[in-house]
């Protein structure tokens, strides 16, 4: 038998890697349609498309685009989709493009942590869901979501319930002085007291709820938004603290006549980090201690062991006790996050001194 013999003809040649070359130019996507991101869960993405002339509102489950890399798409985002955006059972649509954002709400882990997390986007306000018992309420996680709203360009609407169990005056005296719109809820049997007035200032806007688990704000979405289903914790008797129920953020539509109102509902959160946020923004969060702390000496840190600190002479200034004892906690909470940042004495620290 003849062995055969080869010939270049028999040599397949695989071209290498990068042999096609690349362009930066990229599709237009003339035809997108824009929607707003109401929700994420595991890479897909809810998107509710506006209506047309020859289709209605609906809602498109879609995928990120390659092109978009690791840029982050949360709920709130103004987004451009492509493919299909019929909405029907089965169908993926593709992210190509986020929208400018008008606000940026994030956090970090704790305040050294270099990474930062978006939480929500184009929002108007922050709502800062606080039991006013079970669980206590605790008036420094209040600052630093104070801090973050600022921060991101909203304002502040500080939400306190269960005030059947426990008086509101102290911490709506605290945070009404420093511009925080404060709202308060009380359970009546079945039904919530003051829900209009938190209609009222939810009216027309775009508004995040962020809480600790077993504060309440599950009950307040669900009773804003009847068909929301959001799950309902309870409080642990032996910590005094609730357990997550709601595992990711959503946007839901407030059902009422005018302006479109949204809430965003998160998930329970047990700390707030601010790496993200510059030293010099913590004390324009804070509004009655920035004017104090204008008249303080060039250069003063105001940290706990700043000499001539004109926020000291503030405290000691103060009308009478309980007036002395609430500017007391305005400027140790201030400063437990200067220190948290910069690494300055912390006001036990310097006491100890």
């Amino acid at each position: 038998m003849a062995q055969r013999r080869y010939d270049e003809s028999d040599v397949r040649v695989r071209p290498g890697r990068g042999s096609r070359p690349r362009t930066k130019q990229r599709p237009e996507h003339a035809d997108a349609r824009t929607g707003l991101v109401t929700g994420v869960d595991r890479g897909r993405y809810a998107v509710l498309v506006a209506p047309s002339d020859d289709e209605p509102e609906r809602m498109v489950v879609a995928m990120k685009a390659r092109e978009l890399g690791r840029e982050r798409v949360v709920p709130g985002d103004r987004v451009d989709l492509v493919g299909d955006a019929s909405g029907e059972q089965g169908t993926l649509a593709r992210i190509v493009r986020i929208g400018e954002r008008r606000t940026v709400l994030r956090r970090t882990a704790d305040d050294t942590d270099p990474v930062e997390r978006v939480i929500v986007a184009n929002a108007d306000q922050l709502v800062i869901v606080t039991a006013l018992a079970e669980p206590e309420p605790r008036p420094r996680m209040i600052d630093r979501c104070v801090v973050a709203a600022y921060d991101a360009g909203m304002s502040a609407l500080l939400a306190l319930t269960k005030a059947d169990l426990e008086d509101p005056a102290p911490l709506t005296q605290m945070y009404e002085p420093v511009g925080v719109s404060v709202v308060v809820t009380r359970r009546d049997g079945d039904a919530i007291e003051g829900l209009d007035d938190l209609r009222a200032a939810l009216a027309g806007k775009v508004s995040v709820l962020v809480g600790h688990s077993g504060v309440g704000k599950s009950t307040l979405v669900n009773a804003l938004v009847p068909d929301a289903g959001r799950a309902i914790g309870v409080v642990n008797d032996v910590t005094g603290r609730g357990r997550h129920t709601s595992t990711s953020a959503v946007a839901l539509r407030v059902p009422g006549p005018g302006a479109a109102t949204w809430v965003i509902d998160t998930p329970g959160v047990r700390s707030f980090g601010l790496a993200h946020v510059k030293v010099e923004h913590l004390l324009a969060a804070f509004a009655d201690l920035a004017a104090v702390a204008d008249r303080c000496p060039r250069g003063c840190t105001h940290a706990a062991d700043a000499p001539d600190c004109e926020l000291d002479a503030w405290v000691a200034e103060a009308p009478d006790e309980p007036a002395s004892a609430a500017r007391a906690a305005r400027v140790d909470s201030f400063r437990r996050l200067l220190a948290a940042r910069t690494g300055a004495p912390e006001p036990e620290e310097q006491a100890a001194r």
